[in-house]
């Protein structure tokens, strides 16, 4: 099997693996308990909040363990209901668990302006000036889209949203193994993480909170992560995420150098092959090993059964959309017809990718196109 569909989740590293069977085996105790089997677990997240820290370059007490990055967003997106300014701005390109909850907000007052992206899926920071009204709270722009990989102008962003004294929410779930991430000059207030994007478990995430910020939770029970995360801790889960973020910026520059190479390798080969071929996504701010591919003549469904009948997947973007007739709302919001959109298809790479796998990935990718047009 060659998988080439990493920005919808990765293989576990195998010392995350190993990790996790160590700690299911021997660290069962309740980390609220105050006994020693409790302490154990207690340390295992306390090491992982440091490990987490330590890669964001912030303090231990702006690291919130969730159940993901969906519920990081949907827990600084509620948020807003208990604040005075209920506007909040976000664009056109956000995961579901934004612009979705956002829809579900109205009903309790919440408004919101949802601001467009260019042809190659960038906000203009201007229109998130031009947005911004006596009555916003909140500014939500994810780091780097999960469909193109255009990396958003955060800076910029973070500048107007701290000018203008309004909190800045990032969606940051693509980010970590291919950009490094340092809180402590970014001038954003709340990131979202989740594990199993970065070589981690499933089920389990981070909240970075800028000291300062103040949330209500938004699961109700115990006193669990600051009063934030009710519900006794996934050890084994938070354990692993900590080693895999620890993993994930160990050797950064070789890794994206690694996908820059294998992408040089994939448009170079697939230029013979399909001159027409075209590329969505910003041709100079885009994530490493992120490749949005729209094929003149051949569906997306039509490559991705027949590759995944020959032991290679790829998909036609998020994972979180798939299997819906809908065209892709990312590809929609960059003004691509649905032609198009129905005819582009997402190869992400991961680390353990070989240059053998991009060329077996070519070959067959050939063999498709010329039996659509015979």
């Amino acid at each position: 099997m060659l998988y080439f569909d990493h920005s919808a989740t990765t293989p576990i590293h195998p010392d995350v693996l190993k990790l996790l069977r160590e700690i299911e085996s021997s660290r069962f105790g309740n980390p609220s308990s105050s006994h020693h089997f409790g302490q154990q677990s207690r340390l295992c997240i306390e090491h992982s909040r440091k490990q987490v820290a330590k890669t964001l370059r912030c303090s231990t007490n702006e690291i919130i363990f969730t159940g993901g990055g969906t519920e990081a967003n949907n827990l600084v997106l509620w948020n807003i209901m208990y604040q005075k300014n209920k506007h909040v701005i976000t664009s056109s390109i956000e995961h579901p668990s934004v612009l979705n909850v956002l829809k579900r907000l109205t009903k309790f007052g919440v408004s919101s302006t949802i601001i467009p992206v260019d042809g190659n899926c960038r906000v203009d920071p201007d229109d998130v000036k031009r947005a911004i009204t006596s009555e916003t709270g909140l500014i939500s722009i994810m780091f780097a889209n999960n469909e193109v990989g255009t990396i958003q102008p955060i800076s910029e962003i973070g500048k107007i949203a701290e000018e203008n004294g309004i909190q800045f929410h990032s969606d940051t779930v693509q980010v970590p193994g291919k950009l490094s991430v340092d809180a402590s000059k970014l001038k954003i207030d709340l990131m979202s993480f989740s594990a199993h994007k970065f070589y981690g478990p499933k089920g389990v995430g981070v909240l970075y909170v800028k000291k300062g910020i103040k949330l209500n939770s938004l699961i109700v029970g115990g006193g669990q992560e600051k009063n934030l995360r009710a519900g006794t801790e996934n050890i084994s889960g938070i354990a692993g995420m900590g080693l895999a973020m620890e993993l994930a910026e160990n050797n950064l520059k070789e890794r994206t150098s690694h996908f820059i190479e294998l992408t040089k390798l994939f448009k170079q080969k697939m230029k013979k092959i399909c001159p027409r071929l075209l590329y969505n996504g910003h041709p100079d701010f885009l994530l490493p090993g992120v490749i949005s591919a729209t094929f003149p003549g051949v569906t997306n469904n039509f490559f991705i059964i027949k590759l995944d009948l020959q032991g290679i997947a790829v998909s036609s973007g998020s994972a979180c959309s798939s299997g819906t007739v809908a065209p892709s709302h990312v590809l929609k919001a960059m003004k691509l017809s649905n032609d198009h959109n129905a005819r582009t298809l997402r190869i992400s790479f991961g680390q353990d990718n070989t240059e053998e796998d991009v060329c077996m990935l070519i070959e067959k990718l050939s063999e498709i196109l010329k039996q659509h047009s015979m």
